[in-house]
């Protein structure tokens, strides 16, 4: 088994074919005006109307407009249809709407619609402020098994030089800074985060999710106490890497701005949907999608 990064027209196909099927078992917090932004990345960068301004290769969208006061006026999504639309043809149906920095209408241009490589929504939430993310990832993974069985003599640096000499790159997925060894270890570490929060933190709220390079750990019980502050993510952050030594990404847990890929989102990079999971024995195989499997 191997991977590969995904065509545009593969993408298209996916996000038009088979993810509207998954809409309905999105996690409730993900609606059309839960989250605070809905975000794409794009392959190929994408013109704005405004001249002068570079090309966008990454957008992000706010899911309801506000007065000075910070109160609510209007909806930019009213459904998740419009979601849907939205990760569809970007361009065509930004919720800038004509806004010299919206996205250029293709029909006006020599290259098609923007096509969305990476669909996020953030963190940031307008009903519940206390969604929190753990990430590990299996580059990380990767990179410190590296560093112990290669020795400084053998290799110079800490960048694909070190990679190869343990013979990363080489073992499949051939190519990508990790192997499915470091995969697989990620997902069994996502179970050990999910673990401590039900047994420290008596959570009943959690959930484990397959990111393509790795996983996502989500705990969603209410912290009326702290809410999530910056004090609580350090807290969090010193707990799990220096009492369990579990190689997380501290900035991801500390940062609520931050944007998460989608659940049952495509991984283009690796033909991989983001896929909630129960158990550490997932095989990554079954998150492939039906329509590159024909």
């Amino acid at each position: 088994m191997t991977w590969r990064q995904a065509t545009r027209e593969e993408i298209y196909r996916y996000y038009t074919e088979e993810f509207p099927s998954y809409c309905d078992e999105l996690p409730s917090f993900i609606t059309a005006k839960g989250p605070k932004q809905y975000a794409l990345a794009f392959r190929d960068p994408h013109p704005v109307r405004k001249d002068g301004v570079p090309d966008k290769d990454f957008i992000r969208r706010d899911t309801r407009q506000t007065n000075v006061s910070g109160e609510w006026t209007t909806a930019a999504f009213h459904n998740f249809d419009d979601v849907l639309e939205f990760i569809h043809h970007p361009a065509r149906n930004d919720p800038l709407g004509r806004s010299d920095f919206a996205l250029a209408d293709p029909d006006l241009l020599d290259k098609p619609d923007p096509c969305p490589d990476a669909v996020y929504y953030a963190l940031d939430h307008w009903e519940r402020p206390w969604v929190l993310l753990v990430d590990i990832d299996a580059k990380t993974i990767a990179r410190e098994r590296a560093t112990q069985a290669v020795s400084d003599e053998d290799v110079s640096g800490d960048g694909e030089e070190l990679l190869e000499a343990a013979g990363i790159l080489e073992a499949d997925p051939a190519g990508y800074p990790y192997c499915f060894e470091d995969i697989g270890r990620t997902i069994e570490y996502g179970f050990e985060v999910r673990e401590i929060f039900e047994d420290d933190f008596n959570a009943k709220e959690t959930m484990v999710m397959y990111s393509g390079q790795g996983v996502h750990v989500y705990l969603l019980d209410t912290d009326l106490a702290h809410r999530y502050d910056a004090k609580s993510r350090e807290v969090l952050n010193d707990l799990l890497q220096d009492t369990y030594e579990i190689p997380i990404d501290p900035v991801v847990t500390a940062d609520r701005r931050r944007v998460a890929r989608l659940p049952y989102s495509l991984h283009a990079d690796v033909c991989s949907i983001v896929t909630p999971i129960e158990s550490p024995n997932f095989d990554v195989r079954s998150a492939t999608p039906e329509v590159l499997q024909e």
